[in-house]
C-alpha cells in the first residue's frame, strides 16, 4: 500500500519535512516513490508547498494519507481541489475557490494566534493580582 507521509531532513531541534509518496514498509526517513513537496514547520506560518496536481493523482489511485499529511492537504487546499474537479468544476473557479479557503485559514491562524496570547497575558495578569493584594 502506498502512504502519504512526512519524511524528516534537517537538523537536530530545527525539523523540515518532505512530503512524500513511500510504501507503507518502508522507514519514515527511507527509500520513497515520489516527492510531493515540502513542510516546515519552524516559520511562522508554517511553510506549506505541495504538488496539487501529483496530491491528487496518487489519492486517485488509492494511496491513503497519514493523519499529519491530511491536515496539510487541508490547510493548503489539495483536498478541496480534488472534491471540486470531482463535481466538474471549471478550472477557474477551482482556483478562486482554493484562493479563498487558503485566506481563510491564514486569518483563522493568526486569528486564534493572537486569542492563546491574549488569554496568556490574562493567566499571567491573573497569577501577579493577589500578590499585589497580600503585599498591600
Amino acid at each position: 500500500m502506498v502512504r502519504l507521509r512526512l519524511r524528516r531532513r534537517g537538523r537536530t531541534h530545527d525539523p523540515f519535512y518532505d512530503i512524500v509518496a513511500a510504501d507503507a514498509r518502508t522507514k519514515r526517513d527511507g527509500k520513497f516513490i515520489e516527492r510531493l513537496g515540502y513542510y516546515n514547520p519552524m516559520t511562522q506560518p508554517s511553510t506549506i508547498s505541495v504538488n496539487h496536481e501529483r496530491a491528487i493523482y496518487w489519492l486517485d489511485v488509492g494511496a491513503q494519507m497519514s493523519q499529519t499529511v491530511r491536515n496539510i492537504f487541508h490547510y493548503d487546499g489539495v483536498l478541496l481541489r480534488r472534491a471540486l474537479q470531482k463535481q466538474g468544476r471549471p478550472a477557474e473557479e477551482i482556483e478562486r475557490l482554493v484562493a479563498e479557503h487558503r485566506e481563510r485559514v491564514l486569518a483563522r491562524y493568526w486569528r486564534n494566534k493572537e486569542k492563546r496570547a491574549e488569554r496568556k497575558r490574562r493567566k499571567v495578569s491573573a497569577a501577579e493580582q493577589p500578590q499585589n493584594e497580600l503585599t498591600e
